[in-house]
């Protein structure tokens, strides 16, 4: 399937055929009716990581080299468990935790979640949080 991010936005309106579900629903197939029916769950409300990779595409094209990387992201944590994002969210936060902590954190988000962009992330917050005395103490 080609993709061309300059004239495929939005991508529900021109290429529908390239959004699913994580579980593999067709956009077209998500409803209200289906939902209410039970055919539909939480994770079929979604986003897969290739249509936010897509989204990144239409973004860099449009000149939003931000936005774009903040989507590559987003694909990346959208395999991430949603517990496991809180506890790093959490630990994000001012104070809660160690530049070794949050080191731990980047690491495993590049060992068991394949990462890097948000493993680098968390290593940046942690290098601007220890600067700025926002860090717990080691």
């Amino acid at each position: 399937m080609s993709f061309d991010p300059a004239t495929d936005y939005p991508l529900g309106v021109h290429r529908p055929d390239l959004v699913t579900t994580p579980s593999g629903v067709p956009l077209a197939e998500v409803t209200i009716e289906r939902l209410r029916a039970g055919s539909l769950d939480a994770n079929d409300i979604r986003a897969t990581p290739e249509t936010l990779r897509r989204q990144a595409a239409v973004a860099a094209a449009a000149g939003r080299p931000q936005l774009a990387e903040n989507l590559e992201r987003a694909a990346e944590l959208a395999g991430v468990p949603a517990d496991v994002l809180l506890e790093i969210y959490t630990a994000l936060r001012p104070r809660r935790s160690s530049v070794a902590e949050l080191g731990g954190w980047a690491e495993r988000l590049e060992q068991e979640y394949n990462a890097p962009r948000a493993a680098a992330f968390v290593r940046e917050a942690a290098a601007v949080g220890a600067l700025r005395g926002l860090l717990a103490d080691d």
